[in-house]
């Protein structure tokens, strides 16, 4: 500690001038597919709340039974690395990694009994399998893309890596829509049967991604104190702090897509069916990839600022020109789009590539969006909604990497304590929903914003206190 800063310290024995580039290429694919899977939820609720006659609240269990495995999980993780040692540092980050998608496979394999039973309680419990292996993806692969590299550049990597994971995120309502609404629903008529072939699908691609992983030579990273238990790493202010950071901005992120169809639904804002809105909610995720993308060349330390102004125009025409051609919605229907892109790209200019001062920036521009979505109709309300996703798009990787800067034997550690506050995307869609039954859905909303002023109150702390120093 120097003065009120947190200095960073240096990874675990690890060579910074290694090449990681198929390292890195190869956890890309990860976290491509359980972005994927996690935004198929969002197919997935209002499907089983039709096919089941459910209310908000027990619609919602979707994602508490699924979030709410990352708490499960990274608590058992946490217990054991503060009894017995951490545990990817005894099996290693690849092995982590091997079980979390053999565990996932197994999560989608099971719609099978649940679709031919069509019984809710048994979706309810493939999705909690499901996620204990996306706790374990996550525990093990966030934290090695932070250490595949320079320290000062975990926060572009983690955003890159992020972004395509978005990539996920956007194409699951395009294609598992078309897939559970059209292709296999049974000429229109509901059933469970609509969820089988997909995930049995999914449980296959799970099963050769592990394959792929278990034969790619990985770097091994290693802290030298292999036998450390205890609670060391509840002592960085920045850690404890950045838990419930991770807490409410993936419960914010979360609601706010799990309610996205429902809420283009209402009369009040959109009045349109699930086959349209379905694309809506790809531009949702789909701007967060948007940011991502921007971020990774934005937080890039490298890159002048003339450079980081021509690639991040470049990318962001070329990632708009993806997405348009992913949704099926006429340049007209998404033009407004355009605007918000903009203003995104001004948020990472004020935000100077600084994690922490973008980050609180993304923070306040969210939550006038929503606040503005909540006081308005129609496509005001929509726009204004579906582009928080953009600003969304730093939030997870900026609060984890300024979350385990200077942790150094205890990252792990902090990073199962950050993946058990994914229960968030559990805990906080139960609450708008419960709200959603008892004032409507359209003020709801009011949730994300609280959520949000957290993650404000955040980045103004870490611009304060958290630098990442230059590393020998």
């Amino acid at each position: 500690m120097v003065g009120n800063t947190i200095e960073t310290g240096h990874q675990p024995s690890a060579e910074t001038s290694k090449n990681y580039t198929v390292p890195f290429a190869t956890l890309t694919s990860l976290f491509f597919m359980w972005g994927f899977i996690t935004s198929m939820n969002d197919i997935l609720i209002p499907h089983l709340k039709e096919l089941f006659s459910l209310s908000y609240l027990q619609s919602m269990l979707v994602q508490f039974c699924f979030f709410g495995a990352y708490f499960i999980g990274s608590l058992c993780y946490f217990i054991i690395s503060y009894y017995k040692g951490d545990p990817i540092n005894k099996i290693g980050y690849k092995n982590g990694m091997l079980l979390g998608l053999v565990v996932s496979a197994l999560g989608c394999f099971l719609f099978y009994p649940a679709s031919v039973l069509s019984i809710y309680g048994l979706f309810l419990g493939a999705l909690f399998i499901l996620g204990l292996g996306f706790t374990l993806l996550q525990i093990a692969a966030n934290p090695y893309v932070s250490l595949l590299g320079d320290e000062k550049s975990a926060s572009s990597r983690l955003n890159l890596a992020q972004a395509f994971n978005s990539l996920g995120t956007t194409i699951a309502p395009i294609l598992g829509g078309f897939l559970i609404f059209e292709l296999f629903s049974n000429n229109g008529v509901l059933s469970a049967d609509a969820t089988k072939t997909p995930y049995i699908a999914f449980t296959i691609i799970f099963l050769v991604v592990a394959f792929i992983v278990y034969k790619i030579n990985l770097p091994t990273f290693k802290s030298d104190e292999t036998e450390h238990g205890g609670l060391g790493a509840f002592k960085f202010p920045q850690l404890r702090l950045g838990i419930l950071g991770i807490f409410f901005y993936v419960g914010g992120e979360v609601s706010i897509g799990s309610f996205m169809i429902n809420y283009l639904a209402h009369e009040d804002i959109m009045n349109i069916p699930e086959s349209v809105s379905k694309n809506y909610l790809a531009l949702y995720w789909g701007g967060a990839m948007i940011g991502r993308f921007l971020g990774a060349i934005s937080l890039n330390q490298t890159l002048t600022a003339s450079k980081k102004l021509i690639y991040m125009i470049g990318v962001a025409i070329v990632v708009f020109a993806l997405l348009f051609s992913i949704v099926d919605l006429s340049f007209m229907q998404i033009s407004a789009f355009l605007g918000f892109i903009v203003l995104n790209l001004i948020g990472f200019f004020i935000g100077k590539s600084a994690p922490a001062r973008t980050l609180a920036i993304f923070a306040v521009v969210n939550m006038i969006l929503v606040l503005t979505s909540i006081f308005t109709f129609g496509p005001v309300a929509m726009w204004t909604l579906l582009s928080v996703g953009l600003f969304n798009s730093i939030m997870f990787s900026n609060i984890f990497t300024l979350s385990i800067a200077g942790l150094g034997r205890y990252t792990s550690q902090g990073s199962s304590l950050l993946v058990m506050a994914i229960l968030g995307g559990a805990v906080v869609p139960l609450i708008q929903g419960a709200l959603a039954d008892s004032i409507g859905i359209h003020h709801s909303f009011i949730v994300p914003v609280i959520c949000y002023g957290y993650i404000l109150f955040y980045g103004i702390f870490c611009a304060k206190n958290v630098k990442l120093s230059e590393l020998p």
